[in-house]
């Protein structure tokens, strides 16, 4: 599909979820339904079918393993210098998990499938398992430790443990690993939902942006937005090439972590601590921006 098409793909389905939300279409209730069926239906599908089939030896490489967690330990130390002056330790928080805590699963899988194929959709899908292992303690943990919040974090690691995209991850490698021969029709139900993830995605993000935001407000979120949508895709580039990784590979990684921050990071600033509003506009606007990021790169890449 034509970077283009994609993005006016991308921008039809967000305005969809906003428009429904706005008029009542798309209340509570039905956004949690929905995205209950993208995240625990659509994703799975989705990881499954683009990993089954995989030799493993295609699906993880040290390299892959190695600059994932270099780029995301970078961004949190430059977050960390670049929000440090924030005016409370709630809005620092946010900050700095915003910077580099993206939107894999609901915009980065689903965009990377539908823009450049199968075998980076695989690739992609262990991306999102090695980032939801990765990126949600360390989330937890930040939130935690600069609000002196009194949750658990072991609660949040167990919740963790059930996340139906890993689920399907493992289920994907064990699959290849076994040689399991899976049955045409299945494959072929897998493939059909697989291919409402980006659309569900898509409308369920649109409908829990917050559009009444102020824009005199959007001058606080520049960092957050210069970090995650720009720098972050930028430093993946430079960290992967650096370790050799094949063309597939990175262009796969750098655009799943050039996504927009994660909706989910506003779920745990709201049970956590963070400043709730902040939190929310960042959502927003790193979405919004990343329309133009995200176009870029899969033109560059794709």
């Amino acid at each position: 599909m034509a970077v283009i098409e994609q993005l006016g793909f991308m921008l039809v389905f967000l305005a969809v979820g906003a428009v429904a939300s706005s008029v009542g279409l798309l209340d509570s209730a039905r956004t949690d339904t929905l995205t209950a069926v993208a995240f625990y239906v659509a994703l799975p599908a989705l990881v499954f079918a683009s990993t089954f089939d995989r030799p493993l030896e295609e699906l993880v490489s040290p390299a892959l393993l190695v600059g994932f967690w270099v780029v995301v330990a970078l961004t949190v130390a430059v977050g960390w210098v670049v929000h440090r002056q924030r005016a409370t330790d709630a809005r620092r928080s946010v900050a700095i998990v915003q910077s580099y805590h993206g939107n894999m699963g609901f915009l980065g899988l689903p965009l990377v499938a539908a823009a450049m194929g199968g075998e980076a959709a695989a690739i992609a899908s262990v991306i999102l398992g090695v980032g939801a292992v990765t990126q949600v303690p360390v989330t937890v943990f930040l939130l935690i430790r600069l609000n002196d919040s009194d949750a658990s974090v072991s609660g949040e690691l167990r919740a963790l443990a059930t996340n139906p995209v890993l689920v399907s991850l493992a289920a994907g490698i064990v699959a290849s690993v076994g040689t399991v021969a899976v049955p045409g029709p299945v494959i072929g139900g897998l493939d059909a939902v697989s291919t409402l993830a980006l659309p569900l995605a898509l409308v369920c993000v649109g409908a829990k942006l917050d559009t009444e935001l102020s824009l005199s407000a959007l001058r606080p979120t520049t960092g957050v937005v210069l970090l995650k949508v720009v720098w972050m895709p930028l430093l993946a580039w430079a960290v992967f090439s650096a370790l050799g990784l094949g063309a597939t590979p990175l262009s796969a990684a750098v655009v799943m972590l050039g996504v927009p921050t994660a909706v989910s990071t506003y779920v745990y600033t709201s049970e956590l601590g963070g400043d709730e509003s902040f939190a929310s506009m960042n959502v927003l606007v790193t979405t919004v921006a990343s329309l133009g990021t995200l176009s870029v790169l899969v033109w560059l890449l794709g």
